[in-house]
């Protein structure tokens, strides 16, 4: 008999905490000023590949803000209104004393935005979100499990990351599968049930 999959953890509240930090301890750190107001500069722009973190950060830079902060994520996707706003709120942070925090898929040169808003996000502080390692991508996992009270053995953690995109967010969501799957049916979490989840995904 099946049991009804009702005990599934919820995803934590993004942090700074509970950020994946790898290689970008430095990006990290001057972001967790930007947001208490130590830092001097008003613009800060990340940019990273997707499922690098970089809508985590923004959200936990916006909890953790004690001053007025602007966050504008996938900037690449604005339209013309929405570039002229930027470009408007920009301006007003940098009289202000607020800040402006926003994040894209390229450098400012690269991005597909008016001029002028390139230039002025390339002003500030630019900082490239680094990819993590496979033994930081294997820690995540493990942590992750824990979380939700399961246990990975390493033989199951190398065949997630062979098989399943290897951006974070995408492995927590095999991972819901796997918690799901492993309630459902009452059993362990090994390489057959793993299976069974990428197979269920995949249809």
């Amino acid at each position: 008999m099946r049991q009804l999959a009702l005990g599934i953890s919820p995803p934590p509240v993004p942090s700074f905490d509970n950020f994946v930090i790898g290689a970008n301890g430095e990006l990290v750190a001057r972001l967790r000023e930007l947001a208490d107001g130590r830092l001097a500069e008003s613009i800060f722009y990340l940019w990273g590949e997707t499922g690098s973190g970089r809508s985590h950060l923004l959200a936990a830079a916006a909890r953790a803000a004690t001053r007025p902060l602007v966050v504008a994520d996938d900037v690449e996707r604005l339209d013309e209104a929405q570039q002229r706003v930027l470009f408007n709120r920009i301006n007003e942070a940098r009289e202000s004393g607020g800040a402006v925090l926003a994040a894209g898929d390229a450098p400012p040169a690269q991005l597909p935005l008016r001029e002028d808003l390139r230039s002025r996000l390339a002003w500030g502080l630019v900082y490239l979100l680094k990819p993590l390692t496979d033994a930081e991508r294997a820690h995540y996992l493990h942590s992750e499990a824990e979380r939700r009270g399961l246990r990975l053995g390493d033989e199951v953690v190398r065949y997630l990351l062979n098989h399943v995109r290897r951006d974070l967010p995408s492995l927590g969501a095999i991972l819901d599968r796997v918690d799901r799957l492993s309630l459902e049916q009452q059993r362990p979490v090994t390489l057959p049930l793993v299976r069974e989840a990428l197979k269920a995904a995949a249809e």
